[in-house]
């Protein structure tokens, strides 16, 4: 049968305008990750009509990826999750145009960025520094980065723009801040209000772990694609950092405050405090 783009995506059209849903054929998206969060927002990125990408992972499938990963099924164990992915999106939509990066770093971030317009982090929890390197450099780009991750049941999610704070600023964070400390600012940074504490248990900081749901997939991708249709057809309000957000559905709460002073502001220094001296073991040797 014939890929007939119009017909594929005419559902869309009463959210958005012919002429908008026709503009997301020239959008350049790019995601880093394409594990739980990455693999969710290329499907929901593809369905929604876009269709040019650059993707980037260097990880293959298992099994402890089934619970919430798009490609993981058993024909894909050990398989590359960037070539999956790619196969997945051109079985929705054949007419995508989607460059693979098989790793990230400082050397072909700046190729990676060339000719994006908005990039979506997908990255690990974990990941800080090439997170903080792809961010900012992407703002110093003027490239716009939404940012939403699986919090609990729920999400947490931040934007960033080209005139706004960066991740350094927002987060105080640097280069040379020691790990656990930097990990300890973006969490505080990232859920200010902490709305899941009284019941998302087994978080190991030290390990790099922590459970992850696919309704807090889900959610974080929805909440990433439309701040993305808002932010690129420039309609709707967006609310970015020094704004944070948190959407927890097992709580029955949404919050989203502006957290003025990023992690600068005395409380937010408390609860990093706090943080580094409940989650980290041994932080002093760092």
């Amino acid at each position: 049968m014939k890929f007939l783009y119009k017909e594929a995506f005419k559902r869309n059209l009463g959210l958005l305008t012919e002429n908008e849903q026709e503009k997301l054929k020239d959008f350049v998206i790019a995601i880093p990750g394409m594990g739980a969060m990455g693999s969710a927002h290329l499907i929901s990125f593809v369905r929604q009509g876009f269709e040019k990408f650059k993707i980037a992972d260097d990880d293959s499938f298992e099994l402890v990826n089934f619970n919430r990963q798009y490609g993981a099924i058993l024909k894909t164990i050990g398989k590359k999750k960037t070539e999956v992915m790619r196969k997945k999106a051109l079985e929705i939509n054949p007419n995508c145009k989607i460059e693979i990066f098989n790793k990230l770093d400082e050397d072909n971030i700046e190729n990676f960025l060339d000719d994006v317009h908005l990039l979506v982090d997908a990255l690990d929890f974990f990941s800080l520094d090439i997170r903080r390197d792809i961010i900012n450099l992407s703002l110093k780009m003027k490239i716009p980065v939404v940012s939403a991750g699986p919090i609990g049941f729920g999400s947490a999610y931040l934007i960033f723009l080209p005139s706004g704070p960066n991740f350094n600023q927002y987060f105080n964070i640097n280069k040379n801040t020691p790990y656990n400390e930097s990990l300890a600012k973006f969490t505080v940074g990232l859920i200010p209000k902490l709305l899941q504490r009284n019941y998302m248990q087994k978080v190991d900081f030290n390990e790099k772990q922590g459970p992850s749901s696919i309704a807090g997939v889900n959610l974080a991708s929805g909440v990433a694609l439309i701040n993305a249709l808002k932010i690129l057809l420039r309609r709707g309000e967006v609310k970015p950092v020094p704004y944070y957000h948190q959407f927890d559905v097992m709580k029955n709460k949404y919050v989203c405050k502006r957290l003025l002073f990023g992690n600068k502001g005395p409380l937010q220094k408390l609860k990093i405090k706090y943080a580094l001296n409940k989650f980290f073991k041994d932080y002093s040797k760092n």
